[in-house]
Formats: C-alpha cells, structure tokens, sequence
C-alpha cells in the first residue's frame, strides 16, 4: 500500500466518530470521553452515606451509653449530617478534579493526533514544515525541510544559517523564496503565522511552504507564448498592411489605365479583353479588403462608423451591381423591402454592404437555375434581411462550418477561387453590429441567409414609411415567367398597396378571363415581361379599353437587352432588377418612356473600381496633385483634365511646400499622396492643412493605409477627405463637388 493510501487511511480513522480506542484509556471505564464524571459521582455518595450511617450509629450508641438523652443524640446526628456534607464535598472536587485531567489529556490526545495527521499530510505532499521560536531559531523541522535544505540537524539555527535568503522588507506572512535544493534551485511560496505552543504556551512561528517552480516556470512559458503571439500578429498586421499599400499602388494604376483606355475607340473584342482586365483587378482588390479586415478583427481593432442610411436604395444598388452578373448566367435577381422598414436607420452603410454584397455575390456565384430574391423587414425592433437563392443547397455540415475562416461549401470541383474568408467577416461584422447571421436550407433545394440586427434608430418605436399606400388606385396585370422576378414584381405592388394579377401563359389568362371576367375590368396597368411579350403580343394588341380609359402598357426589359426592344406599342419600360420608385413612378403616372439608369457595372464594389462622373457643363478648377507613383500621377492628371480642370502635379512633400507656398498663385484644390519621399505625411499634412485653411483650400488625401486610425488622425487633423485606392473616379469628382458645390466638372 502506497504511503498516500496509508495516510488517507489514517485521516478515515482518526475522524470516524465510532472508533474510541484512541482514547480508552483516559476517558473512564467505559470508554467514552463525553460521560467522565457519571461513576466518581456515586462513589462518592456511597462514601459519604457510609460515614453518615457510621456517624448515626456512633451518636445511638452514644445515647444509649449516656441513659437515652435525646437533646445529646439529636446533636450528635445535626454533627454527623454536616461532617456528612463537608465529606462528601471534599470528594467531589476531588473527583472533579480528577476528572478534568482526564478531559485535558482526551483533548491533548485528539491535538496530538491531529497535528501527527497535519504534518504526514503535508510530508506527503512534499511540503516544508517549520517551527521556530520568537528569536527565529529553529525549533522542529519535518523531514521535507532537511531534505531540501540538506540540513540533518536544524534546531536551534536561524533559516538564514541553513541558506534560505529571505528578501529584505518581506512581511511576516507570505512571500516567495528560491532555496538551492539537492535538484537545483527551487521556488518555494512561505507562510507565516504566529501561535501559541502546544506544550509550553509561548508564542512560535508556524511556517510552512511549498514548491511552486514548475507552476511559476509555466506562467513564465504562458507568458513568453503571449508575448511572442502578440508580437507575431503584430508584425502580420504591419506585412499585412504594408502589402496591401504596395498592392494597391500598382492595382490603382492597372485599373485607371483600364478606364482611361475604355474611354478610347475600340472594338467589341477590345472591349471584352478590358473588361477582363478590370474584372481580374477587382477581384484581387477584394482579396486584399477581405485579408486586411480579418486582420483588423483579429487584432480587436475592428469599428463601425454608423450613420442615417436609406437602406432601401443600399439594397437596390447592390442587386442592381450584381443583376449583370446573374443575367450571364440566366437567372434571375431581385429585391423586396416592406413598407414598414423606415426610409431611414442607423447603421454602418459601407459595411452592410459589404455582408450584402458578399451573400448576394455568393448566391448568385453557386445558383445555375432560378434566381436569387433580397427580402428587408421589421421584425419587431429589429431589421431582417433574407438571400434567399435556389442554388444547390447547403447539408447540415457545412452549415455548421460555413462561418469558420478559410472554409468553403461543396466539394473541390464546386468550390470557387478565394480565401474562404467572406461569410467569416460578414459574421463578424453582424456580430459588431450587435445582430446575428445565419443560414438555413435543405441540399439540392437551396439556401436561405438570414441577418438580424437591431439599428440605433429603431430603438426609438419606429415611424411607418410613407411609401405604405402609394399604389392604393392601381391594378396591374402581370405578364411574366414563373420566377423570382415575377415573386417580387408582384410582392412590392402588394406591399404597396396594389392589386397584381401574375399570368404566365396566355392559356392561364384565358383562364382568367373565363373564370373572373369582372377581375380584368378594373386592371390599370399591364407590365409585360420583355421573354413572354410576343406571346402576348397580340393580347396586348386587341386589349381593350374600358369606360374610355387606356390602360398602359409597361415593358419590363434586363439593361442588356433593352436597345434591342422595340419601344413601339409600350407607354413605359423598366428595368429588372426593379427599382421601387420607379414603379411607383411608373404607376402613378408620373414617369412615361425609358426609364433613366446608368449601365449597369457588374463588378462594381463599393470602392473599387472605375465608372462614369458627372455629365456637366465645364468650369475650370485649378488642382495640385502630390503623387509620387507616375502612373497614378498621370491617372489622376487625366481624370482631371478630362472633367475641365487646370491640374499640376509633384512629386514629394519638398515640391508640393515650394508649390504652396514659394511660387505665386494658390490652386483651389490640394490632393496628395500620404507617403512620399521627402518627410513623414502624419507630420506635414496636417502642418500644411492649418496653412491651406487660412486661405480656405481644402486638402484631400489619398492613401493604401486603409485602417481606420489613420483615416481618424488625418480627419481630426482638419483634412477634408481620406479616400482610398485605388479610387473609383466617379467617387473622386463627387467628393471634389462636395467640396465645391457650386462648381460644374465635366464628363471624364
């Protein structure tokens, strides 16, 4: 048997409440310490009754001696009874007596027992136990102590004599000490508390200590192991964003030439190897934005810039990004908002659209058949929004692991190139918002995300939008494909206000007309979709009119497609994916023709990439542009002069000081670079933004650093914009007639 079982044998023992054998001994005949008075006590009343019985036959005798005098007898038995009670009073304390030293020993016994039981439990756990005396010097040690010390005979030697150096100004209670072992040296954690002696009733120091190294070195290896993965992610995050910097130079340059050359005569296969380009640059641009803001979120630096956003339009402009995309394929992509979403909520605008245009792209990128279809809603305080597709579908193991960084959906021949990082930000991103982002669905049915999140002004009860009503008086007949295009072409006049009737064939309105006549009499509109208008070309024809009134007709076309429609026979066209003002101002009478919309840009991501400025009348604006890439210089200098501007360019921070401020005239506009040769731009910019602000020059800057640290200390700085690159020139001009309201730049 081991020595720890024999100890814990002896703890069982000593604390079983039926075992008296310990004490048998002391504790009175019957074994047992808590009756030690109950046998004394009657001895002693045997013997004082002894006496009193003596003490009465002595007086009888007495009395009988002296001629029966009864006075003398009764005193004599008044004397025997108070000898009685003097006896057996002496007995009792006697006894008493005798029976407290019993109880003392019992108890000194159990003392003594207990602390043999304390000092082999800490022996076994190898732990120091020391007494000393008031002057320090040693008066027991356990066997643990001579060990580790390798001191046979401690008593009467001070713990500084044996080589235990205690550190100066440590407290008489806990502290920490090294002691040089026959191992080595050992770390050992001391406490002190001072008690009486057991057997001699002084005061003496109680130590014990134990051996703490091997949990110390553990903390100092966790530690180290901390230290060193902090300052690896730090150094990832300085690679991180200095590759990004380095990336964006050259892509900003690839993507500018891109669309100045666009801009040139070419053919359509020159066109189609552009677009190649422009598409292959992009993607790499989201590359680096999906690496740098996993950086961001794993170094907790990530930040949300909330501000009022109509979100209706935001989903809008990321369907109708995609809507291109989705028609190459043949599917179908739409969106629905309900009316109770307000025209307005607090939110971070370029991050929601960065999760949208991840899910929407996603869904759009797996499906081959059907169609993909957005849904925006309340639900309660909350907002919800769905992408919902009818792609292959999602088991429940890869829904359990879609969220997890680096993971794809599908098996390796499905699998699409990227990093596997999109859906994990987008998580992350919900999360910062405070919301959730989930994903349901059934494999081979399709899949549906889920995104909920509370917006700050729905806190507050939320105010209806105005848009609920808005097609009250309209009743339109709906010529179109099953589909998602169809659902929410029908869904939004519903939500609306309006009556839809959705027919798919021309057999399904004969049908109709048999089966509801009176239906089709109150119709106000027709909206035909451009794939099934020459099946209903000649019900369009022959439709007609009732009580006088002309019912529109309203051609629904994809944007590819729309110049080759014929406009006759039509009073309206729009354009899929829908847009809901457009309807509305389509229904309401309010818009007739072509609806007006720029080309659609498939890949076009918030940030990235180039389209289209202003079409205006020009009026010059003299900029100087501090760029030290010549590409970018020469980008910038054409995008520029194309839209009327006088433009100068420089280099480094030395020319643009002497452009400033040592040559006569001062521009309007102010562009530079954030590092360029000649000084630090954390220090210059802002040194010169005070100096361009006396003369009311706005200073723009452009920059790969797309952390939001730095976008802070450049705006509290004073600068008037931080944008990054590369730049999409359309967003490049809008910020400059932000600047200048009443300026007019021209098309670029």
């Amino acid at each position: 048997m081991s020595e720890l079982a024999k100890l814990n044998n002896r703890i069982s023992e000593a604390f079983d409440p039926s075992d008296t054998s310990g004490v048998s001994d002391t504790a009175g005949h019957n074994g047992s310490p808590d009756k030690p008075s109950g046998l004394p006590f009657y001895n002693s009343l045997l013997r004082t009754v002894t006496l009193f019985t003596a003490g009465c036959g002595f007086a009888f005798a007495s009395a009988v001696y002296l001629g029966g005098n009864v006075a003398l007898y009764m005193a004599a038995v008044s004397v025997s009874i108070c000898v009685s009670c003097a006896f057996y009073m002496m007995f009792r304390a006697a006894v008493l007596r005798q029976a407290s030293v019993r109880d003392v020993k019992v108890v000194e016994a159990r003392q003594m027992q207990n602390a043999a039981l304390v000092a082999e439990m800490h022996e076994a756990m190898g732990d120091i136990v020391v007494t000393r005396d008031m002057n320090r010097r040693i008066l027991h040690a356990n066997s643990t102590f001579r060990e580790m010390t390798g001191c046979g005979e401690p008593q009467g030697k001070t713990c500084e004599e044996i080589g235990i150096a205690f550190r100066p100004g440590d407290r008489v209670h806990s502290y920490d000490v090294e002691i040089a072992t026959p191992y080595g040296q050992r770390i050992f954690t001391w406490h002190d508390t001072i008690a009486h002696d057991g057997t001699s009733s002084r005061l003496v120091i109680s130590s014990i200590a134990r051996d703490v190294t091997d949990e110390r070195a553990a903390i100092v290896t966790r530690e180290d192991a901390r230290l060193r993965a902090e300052n690896a992610n730090a150094a990832k995050g300085r690679l991180l964003a200095t590759v990004s910097h380095e990336i964006r130079l050259p892509l900003s340059g690839i993507l500018g030439m891109n669309h100045l050359l666009s801009q040139t005569s070419l053919n359509q296969e020159q066109r189609n190897y552009l677009d190649g380009m422009r598409q292959s640059g992009q993607a790499l641009v989201q590359l680096v934005e999906d690496l740098l803001d996993f950086s961001t979120m794993e170094a907790g630096r990530f930040k949300l810039n909330p501000r009022a956003e109509n979100l209706r339009q935001l989903i809008e402009s990321v369907v109708e990004m995609l809507a291109h995309r989705a028609h190459e394929k043949g599917i179908e992509i739409a969106s629905i908002v309900a009316p109770d979403v307000p025209d307005y909520l607090d939110f971070d605008p370029a991050r929601l659209r960065q999760v949208l245009f991840n899910l929407i792209g996603n869904a759009v990128k797996f499906t081959s058949k059907g169609g993909v279809l957005v849904r925006a809603s309340m639900k309660g305080n909350a907002l919800s929004i769905e992408v919902e597709d009818t792609g292959p579908g999602l088991g429940k193991s890869e829904q359990a692991r879609i969220f997890g960084e680096f993971e794809q959906a599908g098996s390796a021949a499905q699998r699409s190139a990227g990093t596997g990082l999109g859906l994990a930000i987008s998580a992350r991103i919900i999360r910062e918002f405070g919301g959730t982002l989930s994903v349901s669905g059934k494999k081979g049915i399709g899949s549906t995300f889920t995104l909920i999140f509370q917006p700050a002004s729905a806190l507050a009860p939320v105010i209806p939008s105005n848009r609920v009503g808005a097609l009250s008086l309209s009743n339109v007949l709906l010529f179109a494909p099953q589909g998602v295009a169809a659902t929410a072409t029908s869904g939004s006049i519903h939500a609306l206000g309006g009556i839809c009737t959705h027919v798919s064939t021309p057999r399904q309105l004969e049908e109709l007309r048999r089966q509801a006549p009176d239906d089709l009499d109150h119709v106000t509109d027709i909206i035909v979709d451009h794939r099934v208008a020459p099946a209903f070309r000649d019900t369009l024809q022959a439709w007609p009119s009732v009580q006088g009134r002309t019912i529109r007709h309203i051609l629904l076309v994809n944007p590819e497609e729309r110049a080759s429609q014929p406009r006759d026979g039509f009073d309206a066209w729009l354009i899929r994916p829908l847009r809901e003002k457009s309807l509305m101002d389509v229904l309401c009478g309010r818009l007739r023709g072509m609806e007006p919309r720029d080309a659609i840009n498939d890949n076009h991501h918030p940030g990235v990439g180039f389209s289209p400025a202003l079409d205006e009348t020009r009026r010059e604006l003299d900029v100087l542009i501090a760029e030290d890439d010549p590409v970018n210089a020469r980008i910038l200098r054409a995008v520029f002069e194309k839209s009327g501007c006088t433009v100068h360019v420089v280099s480094d921070f030395a020319a643009l000081s002497e452009a400033l401020f040592e040559k006569s005239g001062l521009p309007d506009l102010v562009i530079s670079d954030l590092h360029m040769p000649g000084g630090d731009g954390f220090a210059i910019l802002p040194h010169l933004c005070v100096q361009l602000s006396n003369n009311k020059i706005p200073l723009m800057v452009l920059s790969g650093d797309t952390t939001w640290e730095t976008r802070a200390i450049l705006l509290e700085a004073g600068i008037a914009t931080v944008l990054t690159k590369p730049v999409e020139p359309k967003r490049l001009i809008e910020e400059v007639l932000r600047l200048f309201p009443q300026k007019r730049l021209g098309k670029i």
